[in-house]
């Protein structure tokens, strides 16, 4: 494996990884942040659109996290240096992954699975 590749894998993960849903301080610190902005910028446009495009800038954060993480991950442990395009299959690739996760995670709030914090301390439900 060559250390560019291990490198530039890194760089790409650590970016994903503070853009993922993955770390549980990313979204005051990051994702928020960021959709304010893009629903800011969009409201400069047309007023009513800050929110659906806040939304939908926190939505596209976590899901471009996941894609950068599984690409750096894939980058810094490649074997060779040849260059690997991301092609449009990969991409939609990526999407349909990081939207069933989206999936995953919806479904086990649902089912209480997972919940808000002070709910499993709860004695009363």
């Amino acid at each position: 494996m060559s250390w560019k590749n291990k490198i530039k894998g890194s760089v790409i993960g650590v970016i994903g990884f503070l853009l993922s849903p993955l770390s549980w301080w990313n979204d005051l610190v990051v994702n928020i942040p960021l959709a304010i902005m893009i629903g800011w910028i969009f409201s400069l446009i047309y007023k009513p659109l800050f929110l659906p495009a806040a939304i939908f800038g926190y939505w596209f954060t976590n899901v471009l996290g996941l894609i950068l993480l599984r690409r750096g991950g894939q980058t810094a442990l490649k074997e060779e240096d040849a260059p690997n395009p991301f092609s449009k299959k990969e991409l939609v690739k990526d999407i349909i992954i990081s939207v069933a996760y989206t999936g995953v995670i919806i479904l086990l709030a649902k089912l209480k699975v997972i919940e808000p914090l002070n709910n499993y301390f709860s004695t009363v439900k």
